[in-house]
């Protein structure tokens, strides 16, 4: 039967479910009473809805409250252990799988370093290795923490790049600056068989998952227009406003700061990337004179150059370094005020391990940078911080699209979905070695 609105009963049931199990996860544990108001259902409606949810136990008591003269109010929560989620965050230095429970606490991780890259040397990342990796993390959390892939909720999966979701491949990535044009790589996950047909992929670009963890959990919340900016290996940026509940991830590595500057991994010239990355700004230290140690990881070859520019035992700064995180810092801001003045935010939040680690010895230079550069009105509304979520920020973010599609569905699974056919092209380019 259909609404005046066109929805059917089921649709509105499906709503009703939604908008309780997001005011329990955000707001709880709560009781039906303070459910009512607070959904905008009435109290027989939740009543319907609680005793679905708790005989599926999604939905668990956790205690009572007095209330004003009557019975006690028994508080509802959602029950962590009723499901899980599996974030991975595709990164230029290891790939990282993390499984959390409904709650978003981790119950096991594994971590698979990737190549070492040094100065100047741009690496192709073959995808079947990335596949492989995200494949065995993931049987080795599940069976660490002892959890059957059939309650998988989904898999989420951050990637460096573009990422299109065509019906014929699923979701294909196209990430130049790492050698990737057009990978099926939901494809080539799903046709392994590791995990149930059912078990939905979620693979999205980097910088919006951690945007999208930054803003249900870290220092976003409460914002309803803001940027989150990833700072790694490479950059890119999450933007969120009205119109984009979840975010939209945008190539802003690739704004060209400088014309016919220097040429950046994706092939153009004068991108932001090529100045602010954390790769490129080790190539500069070590063109202008800079001495990384030979055959590390970039997160350890950045930890050198900050100890070098901001030395604890308080002696002299190395000019050299301290010279190029100083330019480095003024690329952000310029880059920074770009945003600003394109899309006005409240609050724009760094992340990202190059982010982290740089954020607290030059953000106050990086802010001073981006009002400079920034139109008057726009810079003077906006704060400019750092993430609050750490390192993981990105699989936590991963981690929630699964979550979010599941709560929107009202809390039901999905039917099995048989595995993408792979496409002529990608057939083509690769020939048996991915048939």
């Amino acid at each position: 039967m259909a609404a005046h609105n066109g929805r059917n009963v089921r649709d509105l049931r499906r709503e009703n479910r939604a908008a309780v199990l997001r005011r329990l996860y955000f707001d709880g544990p709560m009781s039906r009473f303070s459910l009512a108001p607070a959904t905008g259902l009435s109290s027989g409606s939740i009543s319907n809805v609680v005793a679905e949810l708790l005989t599926e136990e999604l939905v668990e008591e956790a205690g009572s409250i007095d209330s004003d003269g009557g019975r006690p109010r028994t508080l509802l929560r959602i029950t962590p252990h009723s499901g899980h989620m599996i974030g991975v965050d595709v990164g230029e230095t290891r790939v990282r799988v993390e499984l959390f429970d409904l709650s978003l606490a981790e119950r096991a991780r594994a971590d698979r370093p990737l190549p070492t890259r040094g100065a100047g040397r741009h690496v192709r990342y073959d995808s079947e290795l990335i596949a492989g990796h995200i494949r065995d993390g993931i049987a080795e959390v599940l069976e660490a923490a002892g959890r059957d892939p059939a309650r998988l909720l989904g898999v989420g999966i951050g990637v460096p790049g573009i990422v299109e979701h065509s019906g014929e491949d699923g979701a294909v990535v196209h990430g130049q600056p790492i050698g990737w044009e057009a990978v099926p790589l939901e494809r080539m996950l799903r046709g392994s068989g590791h995990l149930p047909d059912e078990v939905p992929y979620f693979i999205e670009n980097g910088a919006k998952t951690l945007g999208q963890a930054e803003m249900w959990f870290g220092a976003g919340r409460g914002a309803r227009n803001a940027v989150v900016v990833l700072f790694g290996s490479g950059v890119g940026a999450c933007v969120v406003t009205d119109d984009v509940e979840h975010g939209r991830a945008v190539e802003w590595g690739h704004l060209t700061v400088r014309v016919r500057g220097r040429r950046c991994r994706c092939g153009a010239l004068g991108c932001l990337e090529a100045y602010a990355g954390a790769e490129a700004l080790l190539e500069r230290w070590q063109e202008a004179g800079g001495q990384p140690p030979p055959d590390t990881d970039e997160e350890t070859a950045l930890t050198a150059m900050l100890a070098a520019a901001y030395p604890a035992d308080g002696g002299a700064p190395d000019p050299v370094a301290a010279a190029v995180l100083a330019e480095t810092a003024e690329y952000l801001g310029a880059g920074l005020s770009d945003l600003i003045n394109l899309f006005q935010p409240e609050r724009i939040l760094v992340g990202g391990w190059a982010g982290l680690q740089l954020g607290a010895r030059f953000l106050d230079s990086v802010r001073g940078h981006a009002v400079s550069y920034a139109l008057p009105y726009p810079s003077g509304r906006v704060g400019i911080d750092l993430g609050a979520l750490g390192p993981d920020a990105v699989t936590v973010g991963a981690a929630i699209l699964p979550l979010a599609a599941f709560f929107a569905r009202g809390g039901r699974r999905l039917p099995p979905t048989p595995a993408p056919e792979p496409s002529p092209a990608w057939r083509a380019t690769l020939g048996t070695r991915l048939a």
